[in-house]
């Protein structure tokens, strides 16, 4: 199964008007915090240090993501894609996704306890994370909670083995089932494509447009 979804093109501005308002409205209208980075604890990998931040930074990105995973008959794989607009402020997040995995335009929200998800085919869900309401609406398996971390470059808290490159960047990381590889255009410091698969057969690739 595969989304077509080739026409679209993403007007930041308005997505990120609407997820700002979103966010707001879930988060109380609650300011902005950065880690204090004389304060954040360090992780030597081989031989450099890796910082990991007490809390996730904000941000607000466009970009495409697919997302493939065994079939159900056990014959090969099955996939589908979105175009998508997500906006970050520390563990709250909106994301607003086209095309979306066979669902048609989603709303996901998750405000530090309670993802939801809103879409003409499924309607309203929730869920106590966001990949078990991913996978309670589409069937698919991503490791969102750590993509926060990840699109900043960073392992998230809970990765082990992150391995770095000769210019301090994150390159590969491990969660769980879930490995982690990124891709950096030129000598930028965030990654432009983040791609992660399990041994089962789950792989999610997203590229990022900072």
């Amino acid at each position: 199964m595969s989304a077509s979804i080739t026409s679209y093109k993403p007007n930041k501005l308005a997505l990120f008007t609407a997820i700002t308002a979103a966010m707001i409205i879930t988060s109380g209208c609650q300011s902005l915090k950065t880690a204090n980075a004389t304060n954040q604890p360090t992780t030597t990998v081989q031989g450099q240090n890796a910082e990991q931040p007490k809390k996730l930074e904000s941000f607000n990105i466009t970009g495409k993501i697919g997302v493939t995973t065994p079939a159900s008959d056990s014959t090969g794989t099955q996939g589908g894609s979105a175009f998508y607009a997500w906006g970050q402020q520390n563990d709250r997040f909106a994301i607003e996704l086209i095309g979306a995995l066979g669902i048609g335009k989603t709303n996901i929200e998750y405000n530090g306890q309670t993802a939801t998800l809103v879409s003409e085919k499924t309607g309203t869900l929730t869920a106590n994370d966001p990949e078990t309401l991913l996978k309670k609406a589409t069937g698919w398996q991503a490791p969102i909670s750590q993509m926060p971390y990840w699109i900043s470059g960073r392992p998230a808290p809970s990765d082990s083995a992150p391995q770095l490159d000769d210019q301090s960047r994150l390159v590969s990381s491990v969660n769980g089932e879930w490995t982690a590889s990124f891709t950096y255009k030129g000598t930028d410091k965030l990654p432009s494509k983040i791609s992660a698969v399990q041994p089962q057969g789950n792989k999610v690739v997203m590229t990022i447009n900072h």
